[in-house]
């Protein structure tokens, strides 16, 4: 079922003063990227065998993903250190070359705190954060040095943004007991504390990424449910972004803050068979346009969702599953699986839809 559309807009005032003009952000979010090694492969060819290219994969999105003024993607994956070969499930070490068709794309930043972010070591996580610098790509989630791990402001068209990012666990990978300020694990007593200090660094909002749920359910589970509950009803949060269970799942208010449960896969390669749903392929697109008044106080309009779906057959491309069953020459069989697409989506987040 879709999540309860409550008010239009949440509100929250930001605990330090402002004598600023008013100001707007429109904001934009998409779930996991998992570069998994047939993508690697058509980014090989896409390169002609020199380097890899992930840039087509993203090229019918990137107008979308361009036009907001933040984009933040889920990087689910660690980057291969520098010389060591790429791997994938169970253990990822990936193309450095994802991050920069992610920036060519018009993303701006990514969470990077997942199950996967130990899988090459902390070198793993040394060499991710390296190439999303190199890139002009902001991150939360991973840290090479513990400064790194404190909650950072940057701006967005005037409106002082905090973004924070947490995983449910590591896949028994043990944090390093000596750097535990490697990630960040989902606690709702921590995740508040982060929060409230990035107000009083002069946050006008605090987005909290969380990589959470059960794998192939759309419905959120008791751990999604219970934190959703505990931070937003700290006043501290005014936008939670989810992603993990590689399916979409509702969004909703809870405490009167916006919670997008989980956003979907953008990219993979996840098979549809037995052991993974169809519903693997969908993902979308989540808009938010944020209103700062001249005294702190924080609107935040109900969202936009833009469903997208991973064309596997030809080349991983992510599409725009509504601009493509607006084609007139769209082939019967095609329009049949993206209406199905369109569908599955619909029935999760449908109130939402622009």
């Amino acid at each position: 079922e879709t999540g309860t559309a409550a008010p239009e807009t949440a509100e929250t005032t930001s605990e330090v003063a402002t004598d600023l003009p008013p100001r707007t952000a429109r904001l934009a979010f998409t779930g996991d990227t998992l570069a998994h090694s047939p993508l690697w492969r058509r980014a090989k060819e896409n390169a002609g065998g020199g380097g890899y290219d992930f840039t087509p994969m993203f090229a019918d999105i990137a107008p979308l993903i361009a036009s907001a003024d933040l984009a933040v993607c889920h990087l689910e994956t660690p980057i291969a250190p520098d010389g060591e070969e790429f791997t994938t499930d169970p253990l990822y070490g990936v193309p450095p070359q994802i991050v920069s068709a992610m920036a060519r794309a018009g993303y701006d930043r990514c969470s990077t705190a997942s199950n996967h972010v130990l899988d090459r070591g902390v070198g793993g996580i040394d060499r991710t954060v390296d190439v999303l610098d190199d890139n002009d790509m902001g991150q939360a989630g991973m840290a090479r040095t513990e400064l790194e791990s404190f909650p950072d402001l940057f701006e967005v068209d005037g409106v002082r943004i905090a973004h924070l990012s947490y995983t449910y666990g590591t896949n028994g990978i043990p944090v390093p007991s000596a750097e535990p300020w490697r990630t960040n694990l989902i606690d709702p007593v921590r995740i508040v504390r982060d929060a409230n200090s990035a107000r009083d660094l002069g946050a006008d909002v605090v987005v909290a990424s969380l990589h959470w749920g059960t794998e192939k359910v759309t419905e959120p589970n008791e751990q999604q449910v219970t934190v959703a509950d505990e931070i937003t009803a700290s006043g501290a949060i005014d936008l939670v972004i989810g992603h993990h269970a590689h399916v979409v799942h509702p969004i909703e208010q809870v405490n009167g803050v916006w919670v997008a449960y989980g956003t979907g896969n953008i990219l993979s390669n996840l098979p549809v068979n037995d052991a993974w749903p169809d519903a693997s392929q969908d993902a979308m697109i989540v808009e938010f346009e944020i209103d700062v008044d001249s005294v702190g106080n924080v609107s935040i309009d109900a969202p936009t969702v833009i469903p997208t779906w991973v064309d596997k057959d030809n080349g991983w491309v992510i599409r725009d599953v509504g601009a493509e069953l607006a084609r007139a020459d769209l082939d019967p069989v095609r329009r049949e699986v993206l209406q199905a697409s369109f569908d599955r989506t619909a029935g999760v987040v449908g109130d939402f839809i622009g």
